[in-house]
């Protein structure tokens, strides 16, 4: 059976930059998210969120725009704004995990009616079982149902446990047995094992969203697509390839030593899980305190494992 695979957007890690590279250098996957759209106070897009969705940072890609609001003219104002980048749809995340509107199905009702009624868009939608409980997202299908929505991903966890704990996979079940728009299922994808499980359990899901997993290890997707656990013979040298690449973009892209690091200890709190020593390469990497003990660190983490 085919299936899809979607970059889940992760705030602060898969904009653009990122994306390309991972695209670059390994594939595999379909369609991105792009990170959810932020105002800057009202009706101002923000301008790094702006340079993300720019046709021409992202010509090689599927990318879907992401807005997170409960507020109906913000929302129509986002989408004005994508429509004239010249996209056809808009992915409206629920407030995951932030008790935002997933709890409100008036509310939800209330923005879906006016973006459909007053827009042509094409919106989809990104949630969570609830806030408090699982059983919270069956209160707002019989609402989404009023509506032609593309799709609904529901990552298998509620928003008060943020990514602790596992997914609650007789949950999804639920909605799955109820819910009358195609759902793509999202949570705790990280290895190829991991993809086959969910595959087997839930048979009739044909779209799967990887989140964390895919910065953790970028070729996850590759491998699920070429349905192996072995990684390439390159591996280390590709994985450095894309390593420095990203690096490059977010050094132009920010000022000074401060923010670059930054921005690299939160990629490689995920990218060290891949690493055979993961705490000890963490540790490696927060120890570098200027741009040149970082590269040394890469060099001497990748060189260990080659």
């Amino acid at each position: 059976m085919s299936f899809t695979l979607l970059s889940s957007p992760l705030q602060g890690f898969t904009d653009f930059r990122f994306r390309n590279a991972q695209n670059k250098y390994f594939g595999g996957i379909d369609t991105f998210y792009a990170p959810y759209i932020r105002l800057n106070g009202k009706m101002k897009i923000k301008s790094s969120y702006e340079r993300d969705l720019l046709p021409e940072n992202n010509t090689t890609l599927e990318v879907i725009p992401q807005v997170i609001t409960n507020d109906a003219d913000e929302f129509l104002f986002v989408t004005k704004y994508v429509q004239e980048l010249g996209y056809k749809e808009l992915n409206w995340n629920l407030g995951c995990p932030y008790p935002m509107v997933i709890c409100n199905p008036n509310k939800i009702d209330h923005i879906l009616h006016r973006v459909h009624n007053e827009t042509d868009i094409l919106v989809s939608m990104k949630m969570r079982m609830g806030y408090e409980n699982s059983e919270e997202i069956l209160h707002t299908f019989p609402i989404l149902d009023k509506y032609p929505l593309k799709s609904i991903a529901i990552h298998a966890r509620i928003g008060k446990q943020l990514y602790k704990g596992g997914v609650d996979l007789e949950a999804f079940q639920r909605c799955l047995d109820v819910a009358k728009h195609k759902l793509y299922y999202n949570g705790d994808i990280t290895s190829v094992e991991q993809f086959k499980t969910m595959q087997e359990r839930f048979p009739s899901i044909d779209h799967f969203l990887i989140g964390r997993g895919l910065i953790a290890d970028p070729f996850l997707p590759s491998m699920i697509k070429n349905n192996t656990s072995e990684y390439p013979a390159d591996r280390w040298k590709l994985f450095e390839a894309f390593h420095n690449e990203v690096y490059e973009q977010y050094d132009a892209a920010l000022s000074g030593p401060t923010p670059i690091k930054m921005k690299m200890l939160g990629f490689w709190e995920y990218f060290s899980r891949s690493f055979s020593n993961p705490q000890k390469t963490f540790k490696k990497i927060k120890k570098a305190t200027n741009p040149i003990k970082y590269r040394m660190a890469v060099k001497e983490i990748l060189n260990s494992e080659k």
